[in-house]
């Protein structure tokens, strides 16, 4: 069942691209700054945080500016991709209602929109490394691994929270509050030993926590990513997107009379 499941929606991969596509040029439609917002708003993010970190905090990390932007920019891309996803039923009801095909197809095509938009980011960040001279090992081949798992874990998240939303609207309120908090708890504004050490496996039990520290060793510093990580992001991964696909299909045949 779930191979043909599968099959339907690989079936259906030109229909996830337009409407990822589509989705991705609405959003900067009628803009002054169009797709260099998307550049600019994680930048200005960088700059503040860093002045303030750096300088006020005087935290002392090796490339501390990309330390700083590689947490933002996977961290951004979770939570657009939440956020939009959450809304992708909600957002087309005269779609969800008429036509069929695969819901799941939304929230797929919501999560490859926050990935177009992470792409830009991703390019300053690439221009970053090679002005701050960063040595590149083979160990940066780790890196897609980890992004597929950060993928995957934030579809998940996605399809619960995008069906939730269809019947909870006060799911997208709460969601916003659980972002704000888990910015500053992950270790994106400073490092993992910041922790005592009896709390520091505590925070690495955050999947995201783990993706992003994995990424900065392998990006970054040229380590290679331990196997403990790999295997814990990559079970973290499956679970997420197990519930999450339970939660949407559970809901999913109440949706068009909900909306």
């Amino acid at each position: 069942m779930i191979v043909n499941h599968l099959k339907e929606l690989y079936d259906y991969r030109n229909l996830i691209w337009q409407l990822a596509w589509s989705e991705f040029k609405l959003r900067y439609k009628n803009s002054i700054l169009g797709y260099f917002w998307s550049l600019l708003e994680p930048l200005l993010m960088l700059l503040v945080l860093y002045m303030v970190f750096s300088n006020l905090m005087r935290i002392q990390v090796e490339y501390y500016q990309l330390f700083l932007f590689i947490g933002i920019i996977l961290w951004g891309f979770m939570s657009k991709a939440t956020t939009i996803g959450m809304f992708s039923i909600v957002g087309k009801p005269g779609m969800v209602k008429k036509i069929y095909f695969p819901r799941e197809i939304f929230v797929i095509s919501s999560c490859i929109t926050a990935l177009l938009m992470s792409v830009f980011e991703s390019l300053v960040f690439i221009m970053f490394m090679i002005y701050f001279r960063v040595p590149i090992s083979i160990n940066l081949a780790y890196a897609p691994l980890i992004l597929l798992f950060l993928f995957i874990i934030s579809l998940g998240l996605a399809l619960a929270l995008c069906a939730l939303n269809v019947f909870y609207r006060d799911v997208q309120f709460i969601w916003q509050v659980f972002l704000q908090i888990g910015f500053y708890i992950t270790p994106i504004l400073y490092t993992i030993d910041i922790f005592p050490k009896n709390l520091q496996r505590f925070a690495l039990l955050s999947p995201i926590a783990r993706i992003i520290t994995s990424a900065r060793d392998t990006i970054i510093y040229s380590s290679p990513a331990k196997t403990e990580d790999l295997l814990f992001m990559f079970l973290s991964s499956i679970v997420f997107l197990l519930v999450g696909y339970i939660i949407f299909s559970k809901l999913e045949p109440r949706f068009a009379e909900e909306i």
